[in-house]
């Protein structure tokens, strides 16, 4: 059964400063980092545990790296000597290890000050990475993981099979002469005294359903595990239960949207979208008609719709929206959507008001009147914009941030649609629906979001997805060149442009950056005019610029004044140029997968074959390079730089934003990769996007489950999850009520 909280919560609660060995001078650098409770302290989880199956002698490790063994290993030995070297224009730090059964190196290039106040001779370290052997027989680690451990921890280690806990280390603690021995120390007699005194924080049937361990046994073997095996179930739990109660946030917005939220029902009352579709140049592919459906049933229904409508770039999401959107005019309603940058908001406004116009050629019952609401207005534009919105002269409205201003009021809002979702906060989106009563709502991702990420943060919204490309487009031909290829590069576009295509040709950034060392617009621009592009017409854009100046730009390129644009990634979403059929990204290596991707969608849109030229580094080309350990030593930026080629070569390798986002995710994590971090809801520590798929759809079953049979957490086995609810995530409560 679970404890009562006044027997046993007041021990653990009590300040870090009456743990033995810590008083107040140390507990006040633990404040610092966060740690003011004993509890607190109980729950500074170790970075990673050693474990004697990974231990070796030097001679063993040898022996396995000798015969192609090339993972990590440990070796556990004390410091024979350490050495300042210089090599080639470069201070290395060298520590010579020795045990029972050899030496071996362990070299620094960097921080080599902070190294060598570490390691002392005589001390006892285990030193955890990929050794190499060099050409000469020595045997390397280069900045290897490592920690200082006692003599008894290493006998225990090699003879008893006991598992070590190594922490993270901060300068505050470091700072009153707190090291990873007396820090283990504290934590030990803190789990030995205080930690059965823990509130179990999962109910007893959900922790026997999983097969979960209980919250003292988790918290006791994450610290000092019984075994390999009783760590892998401490992990787990911790896991479950952070994605549990994630999952509880998610279905109860989804609860709260489906059963307290009353919508608009509408009718399909006249032939306006029928019409709409006879205007359009070209037919709605398969994807689009069945996504359109499903919108449709949404709108037909009492209840508001809650809808994410992912597709790739250039799949033709807006137009979908669009569609809606005169539904709900047809309906009586007014619809805004809403855009990250004022360029795109100009552009959508223009493009939707052509076909509004088009439309009424057919349609004459009344001509629907779009209005522009974006920062950059002037003051008289805007009033006018505003008095339109609030009188429902304005059917439809397109805006970025300007939409969410205190006087912008509208009459009869009844969709809203929100393109790139990720881009804004869920309190902003949450302000811009609170503007209509219980409206519809789509949320646009032209960045494919993981199916992970889609089931953990997304689970409450209905999913739509356009999954193929208008027929007339041709997959864009992607390739990774290297920096000394830009002169052909250059005449391919010069070429290309004379016959009749048009070029975007991407920088980092705007000025230069000495510290950087990127290419910048501004001076290429100057170069490129004058020189290598010389014979064709070229125009410059960048994110300095003013709106009316970008407008002003991206109308001339469009009108075909320009051959060429050089332009930063203010042209990364959404700009739309039919002849645009060649993007060079320069310093490719400095964008993101999403961002490479985003920028390839800008070209190949009318119809022709279109070409992406990834430039990077030369050396970057290939990521099979090798380092002699002996005389070049692989640094944090070369690692880096490997990542890099991998990202580029994906690129080249896959056409399909899914997929270029599962292996975004991969390389870099969830973190806030998709904008998760504005998401509302609590950070993940423990669970992995990644590989934790199977965990995170039983915890989303347990989750919904639990919801759907008490929504109110009011039956008494519910009464421990809606305590924690509320004393751990009540901001995230907050956010679980908005769509």
């Amino acid at each position: 059964m679970n404890k009562p909280e006044s027997k046993f919560s007041a021990k653990v609660e009590q300040s870090v400063q009456y743990l033995k060995a810590v008083g107040p001078k140390r507990a006040a650098s633990f404040n610092k980092i966060g740690i003011k409770t004993i509890r607190d302290l109980l729950f500074y989880f170790p970075s990673r545990h050693l474990d004697r199956t990974t231990v070796l002698t030097f001679a063993k490790a040898y022996s396995y790296v000798s015969n192609g063994y090339s993972g990590e290993l440990t070796i556990i030995a004390k410091v024979a000597g350490v050495e300042k070297i210089r090599y080639a224009k470069k201070e290395l730090l060298k520590v010579q290890f020795r045990d029972s059964t050899g030496f071996f190196e362990c070299i620094w290039f960097q921080g080599i000050k902070y190294f060598q106040s570490v390691f002392n001779e005589g001390d006892t370290f285990a030193i955890s990475s990929k050794p190499t052997i060099s050409r000469y027989g020595k045997f390397q680690f280069t900045h290897p993981d490592f920690d200082r451990i006692s003599e008894e921890e290493s006998f225990n280690l090699l003879n008893t099979g006991k598992i070590i806990p190594f922490y993270r280390l901060a300068k505050e603690l470091r700072a009153v002469n707190l090291g990873d021995l007396s820090l283990r120390k504290i934590i030990s007699g803190a789990v030995e005294n205080y930690s059965q005194y823990l509130e179990e924080t999962l109910p007893d049937e959900i922790i026997t359903t999983n097969n979960l361990l209980s919250i003292v046994d988790t918290v006791r073997n994450y610290h000092f595990p019984q075994s390999k095996a009783k760590l892998d179930q401490a992990i787990q739990r911790l896991k479950f239960e952070e994605l549990f109660y994630l999952e509880l946030l998610v279905a109860l917005r989804s609860h709260n949207h489906k059963s307290k939220l009353k919508g608009t029902r509408m009718k399909i009352n006249t032939n306006l979208v029928s019409d709409f579709l006879k205007v359009l140049p070209f037919e709605l592919t398969k994807s689009q008609l069945k996504v359109l459906s499903e919108i449709k049933l949404d709108m037909l229904s009492d209840k508001p719709m809650n809808r994410l409508l992912q597709g790739d770039v250039g799949s033709g999401k807006t137009i979908v929206a669009l569609i809606a959107m005169l539904i709900t005019v047809d309906n009586g309603l007014q619809s805004a959507l809403m855009v990250p940058t004022e360029i795109l908001a100009d552009q959508h406004a223009r493009t939707i008001s052509d076909y509004m116009n088009k439309l009424y050629e057919i349609h004459k019952t009344r001509k629907i009147k779009v209005a522009l609401l974006i920062g950059g207005q002037k003051k008289s534009l805007k009033e006018k914009n505003r008095e339109e919105i609030e009188m429902q002269e304005a059917d439809i409205i397109v805006g970025t941030h300007a939409l969410l201003e205190e006087n912008v009021k509208f009459k009869k809002l009844g969709l809203v649609v929100i393109d790139e979702q990720h881009r804004f906060g869920v309190a902003q989106r949450a302000k811009v629906i609170s503007k209509g009563y219980s409206p519809d709502v789509i949320v646009m991702s032209a960045t494919p979001i993981p199916r992970t990420i889609t089931m953990t943060l997304y689970g409450d919204l209905e999913v739509s997805v356009i999954n193929e490309l208008p027929q007339n487009r041709k997959p864009v031909r992607t390739f990774l060149r290297g920096e000394k290829d830009l002169p052909n590069i250059f005449k391919f576009i010069v070429d290309k442009c004379k016959e009749g295509n048009q070029a975007f040709i991407i920088y980092p950034l705007v000025e230069e950056s000495e510290k950087l060392e990127l290419k910048a617009a501004l001076s290429h621009y100057e170069e490129l005019k004058s020189g290598a592009l010389k014979e064709i017409s070229l125009g410059l854009i960048h994110g300095r610029m003013g709106w009316q100046e970008k407008q002003a730009t991206m109308l001339m390129f469009k009108e075909k004044k320009y051959d060429a644009l050089v332009a930063t990634t203010v042209i990364e979403v959404g700009i739309d140029i039919p002849d645009a059929n060649i993007v060079l990204v320069n310093d490719a290596h400095r964008f993101g997968l999403s961002q490479l991707h985003q920028l390839r969608g800008r070209v190949g849109r009318g119809g022709k074959q279109a070409y992406c030229v990834l430039v990077t580094k030369d050396f970057l080309i290939s990521s099979s390079n090798k380092f002699d350990f002996e005389n070049e030593y692989l640094s944090l930026t070369q690692i880096e730089n490997l990542k890099s080629s991998f990202r580029l070569q994906a690129m080249v390798k896959h056409s399909d934003g899914f997929k270029l986002s599962e292996v975004d995710l991969k390389l870099r994590g969830p973190g806030d990769i998709f904008g998760t971090m504005q998401s509302g809801f609590p950070e993940l520590k423990h669970a992995d996007l990644v590989n934790d798929i199977e965990l995170i759809s039983t915890a989303k079953k347990t989750a919904f489950e639990l919801i759907k049979n008490d929504p109110t957490l009011s039956h008494s086995s519910n009464q421990l999850i809606k305590k924690i609810l509320i004393n751990n995530y009540l901001d995230n409560l907050n956010y679980a009520k908005i769509g």
